[in-house]
């Protein structure tokens, strides 16, 4: 990519841009980090919030499901779309409409005095975030020339990990010590700083060939497809897998990603064009971020649920004990890049999958005696296996893309980390509920403890599939630790299944981060830049 290959912002006497500061690799960097650190720190301090949510505002379960769902949805319906517009218009300014957005709705929660105000502003939460991600990774695949991109990636993910990681011990602290409105007050600060640094430094870079037009009919088929994808996979565990309206959804979604497929061959500006998918290394690293999503989402959604419910850590606790994981994603993250940009990504990624394949098999044998020590040990070997995938395979996706589809790769590589979480928790969710509803009555019967009911089994295997004991009011000291043994043994009996089949899905991953290769298109940064 040469300098006349992009149209840069300039004064208007066509001389280079005024301020010495606009369009400076490193500084760009740093400007992206701050957004997206605030859309990662959002993504946990949340879940922290959502109690101290549903009891102040009198809000149902389904209602603070929905506070996460529709912000779910929202973005991943979105995603692609909101990268063919910074493709289109421009990655500055998608980026700093992204981050005003994000800002301004996350104060406007912190004002709503009703659960509905608060989902809907989750909603456009999800645009804006959905806005700013794949302009972030956009303006990095602009900024930086080849030799320097996998580093510049490297610090981005370290600072999604280390924003991710921070998130449940702030979230603790602030729901504690102040309100839950301050957990959304928090990105109104720190929008406010990623904007005025975006305007002062960020520089809008685009090929001389970006698409001009909008492909709407392609929009309306992925967005449909996509939401009747995640719809049917978050509803999935709730309405199970055989219901008629869990199928429709799925097989709609089939229906709908065919059609798509089918009108970007006839379109003149295809919002994906599917000779995209041509370039074997740009599909094998979207396959490889399904998967690792797949086995690390989705078994860490019960780790969660094994540390609070049945090591009975706080959340802020749980936080901690997860620092190794994160810690190693960030200090792993940057020594990622320098080795994919020394060695090239193929090694570093199928090596970080095989670690993340030994993790879950040494998280399949965690029992509810478990000591902290050795669960921080297989945290770690997670997260130094996590850093180089999460690297390796964004750059390999956005790397391997045309300058002119960038937003486009950007967002194909979010939504990808978004299928494969969500379709990791809904799967291993399924596992799990199925593990308990086999093992439970058994275990129960073997205990000696008073039959129950088919309506009270249901309740108490509901229960158990998230850790906890179901221990029925005035029950004795004696009967409710006989409960609650019962209760956590079955439920790491059905972990420890989970996590064998991510181990499984995470060793597949590593067969298919063979066919990954340097990105063809990471050229040179326009425009000279200095790095």
């Amino acid at each position: 990519m040469t300098q006349a290959s992009t149209i840069a912002d300039r004064a208007p006497d066509g001389t280079k841009p005024r301020s010495p500061l606009r369009g400076h690799p490193w500084l760009t960097l740093f400007s992206v980090a701050i957004g997206v650190m605030m859309v990662a720190l959002d993504a946990t301090i949340v879940a922290v919030a959502n109690p101290a949510i549903q009891e102040h505002l009198h809000a149902s379960l389904a209602d603070v499901q929905w506070i996460t769902n529709g912000y779910l949805l929202a973005l991943a319906v979105t995603l692609i779309t909101a990268g063919k517009l910074g493709d289109l218009f421009g990655h500055r300014q998608t980026f700093l409409i992204g981050i005003a957005g994000f800002a301004l709705t996350s104060g406007l929660i912190g004002l709503s005095h009703g659960v509905t105000a608060v989902i809907a502003l989750r909603v456009f939460q999800g645009l804006f975030g959905a806005l700013l991600q794949p302009a972030a990774l956009g303006l990095l695949r602009a900024t930086f020339p080849a030799e320097k991109l996998n580093t510049a990636i490297g610090i981005w993910g370290a600072v999604i990990g280390a924003s991710t990681a921070a998130g449940p011990i702030i979230g603790g602290l602030l729901v504690e010590h102040a309100n839950w409105q301050s957990v959304f007050y928090i990105n109104v600060p720190v929008g406010a700083i990623a904007l005025v640094f975006g305007l002062l430094v960020l520089k809008d870079q685009r090929a001389a060939n970006a698409p001009r037009s909008f492909d709407i009919p392609g929009i309306v088929l992925l967005s449909s497809a996509m939401f009747c994808l995640i719809w049917g996979l978050i509803k999935a565990p709730a309405w199970g897998w055989g219901d008629a309206g869990t199928l429709m959804f799925l097989i709609g979604a089939v229906v709908l990603f065919a059609a798509f497929g089918f009108w970007e061959t006839r379109s003149a500006e295809p919002l994906i064009p599917l000779g995209l998918f041509r370039s074997v290394p740009l599909t094998a690293g979207t396959v490889l971020m399904v998967l690792m999503a797949f086995a690390f989402m989705g078994g860490l959604f019960f780790v969660t649920f094994y540390l609070q419910n049945v090591h009975g850590f706080s959340p802020v606790s749980s936080g901690v004990h997860l620092l190794p994981l994160t810690g190693m994603m960030i200090v792993g993250s940057p020594v990622a890049g320098m080795l994919i940009t020394r060695w090239g990504p193929r090694i570093p990624l199928v090596g970080g999958m095989l670690f993340t394949t030994v993790a879950m098999i040494g998280m399949s044998q965690l029992t509810p005696d478990t000591g902290s020590g050795v669960t921080c040990l297989w945290f770690a070997l997670l997260g130094l296996g996590l850093a180089p995938v999460m690297v390796g395979a964004t750059e390999v996706i956005v790397g391997n893309a045309p300058l002119e589809l960038a937003g486009v790769a950007g967002g194909l590589q979010q939504s990808a980390m978004q299928v494969g979480g969500s379709l990791g928790t809904a799967v291993l969710g399924a596992i799990m509920a199925a593990r308990v509803d086999h093992l439970l009555p058994h275990n129960w019967a073997a205990a000696h403890l008073p039959a129950m009911s088919a309506a009270q089994q249901a309740q108490a295997s509901g229960a158990v599939s998230v850790g906890v004991a179901p221990v029925p009011p005035n029950t004795t000291p004696a009967a409710a630790r006989l409960i609650t043994g019962v209760a956590h043994h079955t439920f790491v009996s059905g972990m420890t299944l989970s996590f064998g089949v991510a181990a499984a899905v995470a060793a597949v991953a590593a067969v298919v981060a063979v066919f990954t290769k340097r990105g063809a298109n990471a050229d040179a940064a326009p425009g000279g830049a200095h790095i």
